[in-house]
């Protein structure tokens, strides 16, 4: 007999969403640890845990279904991470670093909402009222998240913003504090 195709699809989505909570396991360690600011680092280490409970719903959801959550690799998290990696290793001032990271993460973040949303609205109607509830869990998570990140960013951004503004400031000074130019322009 062949599968509902929505069934089929829900199944296809599910395991998407079980590779890139994996590949988020692997990736929140080393952006806490690219992370300067202590509030955005504890951040990342508390979503690293919430992202393993992800991992072990998803489990538990496809125990109950019979079905293996392996064999696909999201590449949309993928290609995500790899944009968060690049920007780490062009080793920018440390808060344009932060602010990115927060970008990159939200990123990640608004790519897990829409997926838990769809699954959770396939698992409702076939009926799946458990695994329903369990993907809606996680969905609400995802979300507080992505509000939290929106929090930091408020005081992060605004750090960026002013760290570039200091370091023209400073250029434009010789070690005295005095502009650079206004010695010349004496002995002219």
């Amino acid at each position: 007999m062949e599968m509902n195709r929505l069934k089929h699809l829900y199944m296809e989505e599910l395991k998407d969403l079980y590779s890139a909570e994996n590949q988020l396991v692997k990736a929140l360690p080393k952006m806490a640890r690219a992370a300067n600011s202590d509030e955005l680092r504890a951040g990342f280490e508390e979503h690293l845990e919430q992202t393993k409970g992800h991992v072990e719903r998803l489990e538990k959801i496809f125990k109950a279904l019979g079905e293996s959550p392996k064999g696909k690799k999201c590449k949309g998290m993928e290609g995500l991470i790899s944009e968060g990696a690049e920007m780490i290793e062009e080793d920018p001032e440390p808060e344009e670093l932060d602010a990115g990271l927060i970008s990159a993460a939200q990123r990640v973040e608004h790519y897990e909402m829409a997926g838990y949303g769809s699954v959770a609205t396939y698992a409702k109607l076939l009926e799946e009222s458990e695994a329903e509830s369990l993907l809606r869990e996680t969905l609400e998570e995802e979300k507080e998240t992505d509000q939290k990140l929106t929090q930091l960013a408020g005081s992060i951004n605004v750090q960026a913003m002013n760290a570039g503004s200091d370091e023209e400031s400073e250029e434009g000074r010789g070690h005295s504090g005095k502009p650079k130019g206004k010695a010349r322009s004496a002995r002219a």
